[in-house]
This record gives structure tokens, C-alpha cells and sequence, in this order.
């Protein structure tokens, strides 16, 4: 590192020190953000200009992610774009205090959070409404909303909105709107076998997977050995050959430093990476109607950004990875049919599963056809 980078380096550093030490946390964010850290006048002009935000707002919203703001770069969790889309929606009368990287939690501590009100608002995992609404779990059913455009379709749906909000609602909070990351991947650690294609190129191999059962039945249907190992000791199991493979997008690869440890990467397109925000609804209830509506718009134009902004985000994870000699397979018809008939919804296998989380084989079905029912968004698919 030159003289001059380490002086800008240096600068940057005392100024989020300083604005963060007195007491404008989210102004140091939102200037480092913008990539103004370097000069003290525009740090201090943002620390001014958030300020005069906080004190015009009538409420104020406490935004928690478990991931820091630059990751919308590869993985798009638009969490800047969201508190400037409802302080702008609302005309001043919210003011949004981030906390990101994991500040408060990540996940189901999130999800509690915010259904216990210590926090307004977050982002966590669909996955982490399964315990209030059964349904939703049925996003983990291989191929039923793997690709991005089946995920979107099933949750702008009117069969979603009716089967499984009054749901969520009903335990405390509001869905304020579903964040498409990418599906989940293929991922072979570096040194291991060479790239999966079908699904006996999965046999034998030591399959990473959370606790989901669903996963977990998933992957010893197309022939892996499913291996649960905590998401925290996931690069140390990697790294020794604990397990050999690993399922998450190819932005959240990227995004958690898989980079040096991987050698190829399938998109197979069988369970999607979905994330949402979710509010407080006890808290979103007690807003004015305009402010209600204001949010409720600043949820869907940053639902919209974060569609667009979704392929730009896999490229650039991609990119970065390919530059550690990562090697990317798209599937061909054949061969993603071969992967749905071995372990696709259709199969027998899930039929308990549809029963059990939709509530019956009608409910399902009304789902069903709302995931292949194209909607009003569009969003690219790898």
C-alpha cells in the first residue's frame, strides 16, 4: 500500500470514528456508504444532513441485517436503498436508523426481535417464518420455486398474500416485502471431485446441509451424502475435507469467503436463497394511514430495485470468484430434468411434506399453480 492510500485509508478511518462516536452511527454508515469518509467536510455535511432527518421524523424505525452495507454489491439485500425509499415515501415522517453486519443478530434472533419489538423492522430468512406459518417452508421443496422467477411469481401471488400473511400476521408481524437473492448452488470444495453436472456426479460426496430435513431428504435423493454442519463452522469444514460440498447462492458464497476454498459451481436451480423484511405489526399499526401507505410504497420500489439488481449482483460474486479459479456449469434441459426426476416436488416422497405444510393437496395445488403463474415482476434466472 502506497503513502497516499494509507493517508486516505487513515482519513477514512477517523472520520467513521469520529461521526460513530458522536452518536451518528448510521450517518458513518451512510457516509462510508457513499464513499465519502475520505473528506471531512462531506463526512460532516452527511452527519448534518442525518441529523436534521432524525429530528424533523415523527417516528423513527430501527433497521437490523446480519450483512454490512457494501454486500448488496454481490449479494442484493438493499438495505440502504430501503431506509432512503421510506424516508423519502413517507416525506420525512420516518427516520431509519440502521444497524447492519449482524449488529443485533442474524436470523431467528432477528425474527424474534421483531416479533417481540425490540426492533421495528429486519431482514432474515424466509425460512425463519416456518415456525408461524407452515406454508412457508414449502419454498424448500426441490423445483417447486427454485428458479427466481417461480419464487417471485409464488409470493406477489394473491393465493400467497391470502394462505399465508393472516398467518404471519396473526404471530405479530407484517411482511414488508420478499428479497430474491438467487437459488442455491452446487459448490465442490477446491481439491475435491470435479464438477457435478448430473446427479450421480453426487455420489458419495459429503454434502453440507443446515438442519432443514427437507434439504437434508433432498440431497440423499440425488445421491449425496448429507453432512449437518452449523453455518459458523462451515469453512473450517470445507477447508478440511469435513465436507466436501455446500449449497448456498453464489452471492452469499461470495459475501461469506468462500473464494479461496472452491473449485467449481452448478447452478441447479432447485431451492431458492429468499430472504424478506419483516416489520413489527403491532408497531405498523399504530402508524397514521399516510405513513402506512408511504412504507408500504417505499417496500415495493425497493422490491423492484433489488429484481433489477439481482443478475449485476451475480455477476459481479461471480467475477470475483472466477478470479480465484472458481469454474461456473449451467445445465442444459437434460440435464436439469435430470435433477427434477430425482428429486423434484413431483416425486411421492413429498407428498406428506405438501399435506403437512400447505394443510392439504388442494392448498397445495392453489400454490402450486401461483408459482407457475407469471405475474406482474420479472427477474432474471441463471
Amino acid at each position: 500500500m502506497d503513502r497516499d492510500t494509507k493517508e486516505l485509508a487513515s482519513e477514512e478511518r477517523r472520520n467513521f470514528l469520529r461521526l460513530a462516536g458522536s452518536g451518528s452511527f448510521t450517518a458513518a454508515l451512510v457516509a462510508g456508504a457513499g464513499g465519502m469518509l475520505w473528506s471531512s467536510q462531506a463526512s460532516a455535511q452527511t452527519a448534518q444532513e442525518e441529523r436534521a432527518r432524525e429530528s424533523a421524523a415523527d417516528h423513527t424505525m430501527t433497521l437490523a441485517t446480519a450483512y454490512v452495507l457494501g454486500a448488496s454489491r454481490s449479494y442484493p439485500i438493499m438495505q440502504l436503498d430501503l431506509k432512503e425509499n421510506i424516508q423519502n415515501a413517507t416525506n420525512g415522517k420516518v427516520y431509519v436508523k440502521l444497524a447492519p453486519g449482524g449488529q443485533l443478530g442474524a436470523g431467528g434472533a432477528l425474527a424474534q426481535a421483531v416479533q417481540g419489538g425490540t426492533i421495528q423492522c429486519a431482514q432474515h430468512s424466509l425460512s425463519n417464518f416456518a415456525p408461524f406459518a407452515s406454508s412457508v417452508d414449502l419454498i424448500n421443496l426441490p423445483y417447486f420455486c427454485g428458479s427466481n422467477q417461480r419464487f417471485t411469481n409464488l409470493v406477489t401471488s394473491a393465493a400467497w398474500e391470502a394462505d399465508v400473511h393472516p398467518k404471519i400476521e396473526a404471530s405479530g408481524f407484517k411482511a414488508l416485502f420478499y428479497v430474491v437473492i438467487d437459488p442455491r448452488v452446487v459448490a465442490i470444495r477446491a481439491g475435491g471431485a470435479g464438477p457435478v453436472l448430473l446427479p450421480e456426479d453426487l455420489d458419495g460426496i459429503k454434502f453440507r446441509v443446515p438442519g432443514s430435513q427437507m434439504l437434508q431428504q433432498y440431497y440423499r435423493m440425488v445421491g449425496a451424502n448429507p453432512t449437518p454442519v452449523a453455518w459458523g463452522e462451515t469453512p473450517s469444514a470445507i477447508k478440511q475435507g469435513v465436507a466436501d460440498a455446500l449449497d448456498p447462492s453464489v452471492g452469499a458464497l461470495y459475501v461469506f469467503g468462500f473464494s479461496d476454498i472452491l473449485s467449481h459451481v452448478t447452478f441447479t436451480q432447485a431451492v431458492p436463497d429468499s430472504q424478506v423484511y419483516s416489520m413489527n405489526l403491532e408497531w405498523f399499526n399504530s402508524l397514521p394511514p399516510d405513513v402506512q401507505a408511504g412504507i408500504e410504497f417505499a417496500g415495493e420500489i425497493t422490491a423492484q430495485q433489488n429484481l433489477a439488481k439481482v443478475p449485476a449482483a451475480r455477476n459481479y460474486a461471480m467475477a470475483e470468484l472466477t478470479k480465484a479459479g472458481v469454474e461456473f456449469h449451467s445445465l442444459n434441459d437434460d440435464q436439469l430434468s435430470a435433477w427434477q426426476e430425482a428429486g423434484g416436488y413431483q416425486r411421492p416422497e413429498w407428498e406428506q411434506y405438501k399435506i403437512d405444510l400447505a394443510g392439504s393437496l388442494d392448498a397445495f395445488s392453489s400454490l402450486e399453480e401461483a408459482a407457475g403463474t407469471k405475474g406482474r415482476y420479472y427477474v432474471h434466472d441463471a
